[in-house]
């Protein structure tokens, strides 16, 4: 009988792994892939650290599918994204370190741990009361985790800003920055005054642009962006979701410019800014008539 991984026949017979519905098929594929001689040179080459891009990638590809309400791109998204999970668990299964089961596991205690008012006596009949039930569950988490690990925490560690990753995306990670300052009360009443200061940082940008600063006006510029979240906060938006509002607008608005170019056999490289302005002030003006 040929072993299905002769030379002469492929090296994983393809009725061993047909599509399912069970995630342990999922697990086995994902272990083919990775075994070393047999499997694929590509996955076999990953680490932890290379896998990151696209697990972040796939993350956010979730997100525009949720974001554009297409769910049947959504559905295929998501088992993206649960590849990169398996991936990354089968990578720490190899070093000895855990495997996709005590993820699961993991998860299902922090869940039961983190809902005492739905699997336990607790009391949370608001969304309100579930967070401030939710965050003192997680202090505790974390107290104790630090009294395994033997560690004392750092004052970074242990100050009301921590645990925010620094790999999040500059503008959410802002945002969850200022909400944890907000909770000790560093925080404005009115967001008439988180104006202010953006206006305040305008100016110093000027000021930098006008010394001919431009190391200065990039850094002023940072302090813009850092206000500008703080005003989307206080106004009950998410920065991120917002700007991708305002992306979308400026793609919409600057295809009508091209396709009025294109009608007059131009492109936009043929145009002048004054005529383009005019583009989008027509394209604006015929969005708020719709």
């Amino acid at each position: 009988m040929t072993s299905p991984k002769s030379a002469s026949s492929p090296k994983f017979a393809s009725s061993d792994f047909a599509p399912s519905r069970d995630i342990a098929r999922l697990i086995e594929i994902m272990a083919a892939l990775r075994t070393p001689e047999t499997g694929c040179p590509w996955d076999l080459e990953q680490n932890f650290a290379s896998v990151v891009p696209y697990t972040l990638e796939e993350a956010y590809e979730v997100a525009d599918a949720i974001e554009r309400a297409d769910l049947g791109d959504l559905c295929e998204e998501l088992g993206d994204l649960l590849l990169q999970v398996v991936f990354h668990a089968r990578m720490a299964q190899e070093q000895g370190a855990f495997e996709f089961g005590d993820v699961v596991q993991a998860i299902t205690e922090k869940l039961i741990r983190r809902h005492p008012h739905v699997f336990a006596d607790e009391q949370g009949e608001t969304a309100e009361a579930v967070k401030g039930l939710w965050d003192r569950i997680k202090r505790d988490e974390k107290a104790a985790k630090a009294v395994r690990s033997g560690k004392a925490e750092t004052p970074a560690e242990a100050g009301a800003l921590a645990g925010v990753p620094a790999v999040m995306p500059a503008l959410t990670r802002a945002l969850k920055l200022q909400a944890k300052a907000s909770k000790v009360g560093f925080d404005w009443n009115d967001p008439r005054a988180v104006l202010a200061k953006i206006r305040e940082e305008a100016d110093e940008i000027e000021a930098a642009l006008e010394a001919k600063d431009s190391t200065e006006a990039g850094a002023e510029v940072g302090d813009l962006l850092f206000a500008v979240v703080n005003l989307a906060r206080h106004v009950g938006a998410d920065p991120e979701s917002v700007l991708r509002g305002t992306n979308r607008k400026f793609e919409r608005r600057f295809a009508s410019i091209e396709r009025a170019l294109a009608a007059r056999g131009k492109t936009p490289k043929e145009s002048s800014l004054a005529e383009m302005d005019a583009l989008w002030d027509a394209a604006k003006a015929a969005e708020k008539n719709a």
